[in-house]
């Protein structure tokens, strides 16, 4: 169809809507409720926010570009002097009934209403009127939520019943007193809320932030704590997006030489314990294999999908490995294997993970991780845009710092350990040591890159043959895909024999903690990319060639698999239903 805009013509498929025809012409229209993820559009069918009205030729009243088809031969003018006056009084009546808290605020520069009114040339509210006072929800370990802050564009809903299909949020009330919230305005711990975030990473405001830890952490450094850290492998690739850099630039070495002026005593990989998580799970693959145990084996390393399952699925609960997540088994091991070794007392010892993932701040507070003598495995966690909030208030110049490497005997890792951080990751690394573990020999170098099992499909699956017998694999990240993938299993219309799932999208590179990517699925793809580099460039790329993960068998663990392993490693999981 040929539809004109801003007298200019542009030829669009049918169902494309003004908002997609404007972008092929590098028209920009506003837009506050729109969401659009990867090759899916997802949108708010209310059209709720206005902000993106445009004028079309022999229509009386504005339409919102978002929601609006474009019809043969239509005529569109966005930027009207109508259009461009609607935005600013619509943008200024959310802002009557907003905070003015916009320099304490955790969105402050990243906010998008504050963005919009900033491109609008807003300098003054004409109108005044009642404003919101709702009571914060800060009950949980991982997500805030401020309703005062909400300006109803319905994003949050969107994700969390649409496409992550947890259903915790929804609208309540009616008119003026209409807020997004929980049913019956429960705290979220008690709702079916998994604290994935990704309600807060497609917030527009700050109505939704991460629970914010730094103070926790300040606190423990200048306090004389021998205090630990330990950092997931998303955050290497996305940390300099807060200095500048393009997405998926790997800067390792600087973020070890940071954390080391921040303070921190010892600066350790959880690609380390990636590795070993792979000894524990690939054991537990192909015991189970051996012995007609309970098929597919699915990952456990991501907090949001296990709570996800024993929430939603508590009659599969007998699928998931029992391993614990990396970073939680890192935490065990500080406070067991390094503290003897090291000669501390675990009770001045205080292990920080620096996560992608808000989802860990909650991990790290359940009953069943609690560790081993009262301490819990890992003290506090925070996530990478916290991390560069503590660089930046320091006046470290990020960018001059030289590299430096991770401490030992807990810092080596292989490639496998690096790309637990992108969707199909951890499967992959989990298949290049169940093929040694199940044939005695190594997989081909030629075949170590499993590409089908990789890229931002919500559901992959591949075949992989091993010996006489052929392995079906599947991936799903986002809790939506999740919930499909789990549905056919559960139906018997899927059969496979191990499943990797992650909450988010794209895996950890997409966790709610990485710097906000506002919906830019090629911010993800190039994030996977610097992961998948830094695995080619390995000299080791199995999880079992890790010098130090065998050293710590051999010391102290046993075998994979032994009892003193499945004590610290493993864990447990609790059927959790909500109403």
């Amino acid at each position: 169809m040929k539809v004109t805009i801003n007298d200019r013509v542009v030829h669009v498929e049918p169902g494309t809507t003004i908002l997609e025809a404007a972008k092929l012409l590098d028209v920009k229209i506003p837009t506050l409720c729109h969401l659009h993820l990867h090759d899916i559009k997802y949108l708010n069918k209310q059209a709720s926010c206005r902000v993106c009205v445009v004028d079309v030729k022999g229509q009386e009243n504005l339409l919102p570009a978002c929601a609006t088809p474009c019809k043969e031969g239509m005529v569109i003018s966005t930027d009207s002097f109508r259009a461009i006056q609607a935005r600013r009084t619509i943008v200024e009546l959310l802002l009557s009934d907003h905070p003015n808290s916009c320099l304490t605020c955790a969105m402050n520069l990243d906010c998008e209403l504050q963005r919009l009114a900033h491109d609008l040339g807003i300098r003054k509210i004409h109108y005044e009127g009642e404003t919101h006072d709702e009571p914060i929800d800060d009950n949980s370990y991982s997500i805030i939520r401020d309703p005062n802050k909400c300006i109803l564009c319905k994003r949050c809903e969107t994700m969390c019943t649409e496409i992550q299909t947890v259903g915790a949020l929804t609208d309540v009330g009616r008119g003026f007193f209409t807020t997004v919230g929980s049913a019956f305005h429960r705290p979220m711990t008690e709702t079916t809320c998994t604290f994935c975030g990704q309600c807060l990473a497609v917030c527009p405001t700050g109505a939704l932030t991460e629970v914010n830890n730094i103070k926790k952490v300040w606190r423990a450094i200048n306090a004389g704590k021998y205090v630990i850290v330990q950092t997931a492998p998303a955050v290497r690739v996305a940390l300099g997006e807060e200095f500048g850099l393009e997405p998926g630039t790997p800067v390792t070495g600087k973020m070890v030489a940071a954390l080391r002026r921040l303070g921190f005593k010892k600066v350790f990989d959880t690609d380390f314990a990636a590795d070993l998580t792979i000894m524990e799970e690939a054991t537990e693959f192909v015991n189970r294999l051996k012995h007609d145990g309970k098929l597919p084996i699915l990952t456990s390393c991501c907090p949001s999908w296990v709570n996800f399952i024993e929430q939603q699925f508590p009659d599969m609960l007998d699928i998931p490995s029992s391993c614990k997540s990396p970073h939680e088994m890192f935490g065990a091991l500080t406070k067991s294997y390094l503290c003897d070794k090291m000669g501390l007392d675990p009770e001045d010892v205080v292990v920080v993970s620096i996560m992608p993932c808000v989802a860990k701040k909650y991990e790290a507070h359940r009953d069943e991780l609690q560790g081993v003598e009262g301490h819990s495995d890992v003290d506090y966690v925070i996530t990478t845009r916290e991390l560069a909030i503590m660089i930046k208030e320091t006046g470290i110049n990020f960018l001059d710092l030289p590299d430096d490497e991770f401490d030992n005997p807990m810092g080596e890792s292989t490639g496998a350990g690096v790309i637990f951080g992108a969707s199909g990751g951890v499967i992959e690394a989990t298949l290049r040591t169940a093929y040694h573990m199940i044939t005695g020999s190594e997989l081909p170098d030629t075949l170590m890159e499993f590409h089908g099992l990789r890229g931002l499909d919500g559901i992959k699956t591949a075949s992989v043959d091993i010996e006489d017998r052929t392995f079906n694999i599947a991936v799903a990240h986002g809790l939506g895909n999740a919930r499909r993938l789990l549905e056919g299993i559960r139906d018997g219309e899927i059969e496979v024999d191990a499943i990797e799932i992650m909450a988010c999208p794209g895996g950890c590179i997409g966790g709610a903690g990485q710097p906000y990517h506002h919906g830019d699925m090629m911010i993800l793809e190039k994030r996977a990319a610097g992961l998948y580099s830094e695995d080619r460039g390995k000299e080791k790329r199995r999880s079992h060639h890790n010098v130090h993960v065998q050293k710590l068998y051999k010391e102290f663990l046993g075998t994979p698999g032994s009892k003193k392993a499945h004590d610290l490693l493993h864990t447990h999981y609790t059927p959790r239903p909500r109403l």
